[in-house]
């Protein structure tokens, strides 16, 4: 307990330091999620579809350190009616982004959109891409163990982007050091007010372990300062859970 107190001191004084300044494991790494709504009728024959890609990923692409495809899992799915689909990947740098997209499983999803992606290519893949920079990770561990997914994208209160990113960066050495069942966690900057943080498990204990743990109670205490709408609207609002289909 008393270690555990310490670390989220530490992490509350590293709030008021530059994140660049943190030791991160992915540094330079670049990050995309791209959430892409089924055609009516084709959510089944869309996850094939992702779930097929990843050993094409794996042969094709060297840049890309992960690659998930992804579904909104069944509880979701049953509450929400979503029939979301995403890809979230790692890139070694920008480079090896840039190869990706213009990529073998790119050019294969471009010419199946209109059949598997409500609003085809432009209108429901591009126009969904979210590309990011890594500010702080727990390295992978057991990988292909993981069968479920978490993405939540936080937007800053004003003026507190540069809080916002220290907090994040702070956190992965926390998550790595108390977070067993998180088998990858990662923080992420889109631009100067827009975060996100992905994650994944080998079940859903893995999840609810981690929403109780210190990193989930830290932003808890600092949302209201820190996230546009605060905990529950600023950052619970946004959880979007997945099953992982295929990964590499």
């Amino acid at each position: 307990m008393k270690m555990q107190i310490l670390q989220t001191c530490a992490a509350l004084a590293l709030i008021t330091t530059s994140a660049t300044a943190q030791d991160n494991p992915m540094e330079n790494h670049t990050a995309s999620y791209i959430a892409m709504p089924a055609a009516e009728g084709q959510t089944a024959a869309f996850a094939e579809f992702l779930a097929s890609a990843a050993p094409i990923v794996g042969e094709t692409e060297p840049g890309t350190v992960l690659w998930f495809a992804l579904q909104a899992d069944v509880l979701w799915f049953a509450l929400q009616a979503d029939d979301t689909l995403a890809i979230f990947d790692i890139f070694a740098d920008e480079e090896a982004r840039d190869a990706h997209f213009s990529g073998a499983v790119a050019a294969a999803l471009n010419q199946n959109a209109d059949a598997l992606v409500d609003r085809g290519w432009d209108d429901g893949v591009v126009a969904n891409i979210n590309n990011s920079d890594v500010l702080s990770v727990k390295a992978p561990v057991d990988l292909y163990t993981a069968t479920t997914a978490t993405y939540i994208k936080l937007e800053a209160a004003p003026g507190k982007g540069p809080e916002l990113a220290a907090l994040l960066t702070a956190a992965g050495p926390i998550v790595a050091d108390t977070e067993p069942k998180t088998l990858f966690w990662a923080a992420l900057q889109i631009d100067e007010n827009n975060f996100a943080i992905f994650d994944i498990f080998a079940d859903n204990s893995g999840r609810e372990a981690h929403f109780a743990g210190q990193v989930a109670g830290l932003l808890n205490e600092k949302a209201s300062e820190l996230v546009s709408g605060g905990w529950d609207d600023g950052v619970v609002t946004n959880v979007r859970n997945f099953d992982i289909l295929a990964a590499k």
